[in-house]
């Protein structure tokens, strides 16, 4: 699954970078569409290219990124160049599960002072364990924004050219679904350009897909699961 921090992060990036593109395309010469792409408003949420056609149509920007071959390939890379800082952080978590089953199991047999001392050891490195875990994630998230602009800055001249080239007046991003996105319905197999888009930026980067197919990339995570709270007295 696709972390939450993506998807709250397509709402700026999707507009920016799209607009971005349009306004880039609307500079080449001798491009018939690029009067009209000029003279364009400024997209709303979820409108991530206009063009002077009349069809509207349809765009998962998060596929997009995510399906491309450079994504695939950065997000895989970002993957494992995580992987130690997560093997630390599952480290720390298992210490912190041992010395509370210590705990649980012997505290009854320990005097007072040695149990303080235990509680207070375990609370110490809980603590640590928490600050770890937030630096990692910050830095996770850090990444993934910085791999995801990247590509979408990339791919928006893209979209808007198929956009120009195809006729569509409009394409919007189906990233989130109703409630989340004002799209109530649509019909992708009519509407949605993800593949084709997908396609021709894969053609265009030059980047040849993983050599072990799977079913996409995924967002690094840093979080292990949480240890359980020490007994108090």
């Amino acid at each position: 699954m696709t972390s939450k921090f993506l998807r709250s992060l397509l709402a700026v990036l999707v507009i920016s970078m799209i607009s971005a593109g349009a306004q880039t395309a609307a500079a080449v010469p001798n491009d018939p569409a690029t009067s009209a792409a000029a003279a364009a408003a400024a997209p709303a949420p979820n409108a991530v290219a206009t063009g002077p056609g009349t069809k509207i149509g349809t765009i998962n920007i998060e596929q997009a990124v995510l399906g491309s071959n450079e994504g695939q390939r950065e997000f895989e890379a970002l993957q494992k160049k995580l992987d130690p800082k997560q093997a630390e952080l599952k480290a720390q978590n298992d210490e912190l599960e041992a010395l509370q089953k210590q705990l649980q199991t012997q505290g009854d047999k320990l005097n007072d002072e040695a149990r303080a001392n235990l509680v207070q050891q375990i609370e110490t490195k809980k603590k640590a364990f928490d600050r770890a875990v937030q630096d990692a994630q910050e830095d996770a998230q850090n990444q993934q924004k910085e791999i995801f602009q990247r590509i979408l800055q990339k791919m928006a001249p893209v979209i808007v050219k198929h956009a120009q080239q195809n006729g569509y007046a409009m394409i919007v991003d189906t990233t989130n679904q109703w409630p989340q996105s004002p799209i109530l319905w649509y019909d992708g197999n009519k509407s949605d350009i993800t593949k084709a888009v997908v396609e021709i930026y894969n053609a265009q980067s030059g980047v040849p897909p993983p050599a072990a197919q799977g079913t996409g990339p995924k967002p690094a995570a840093a979080k292990p699961a949480a240890p359980k709270p020490a007994p108090q007295n």
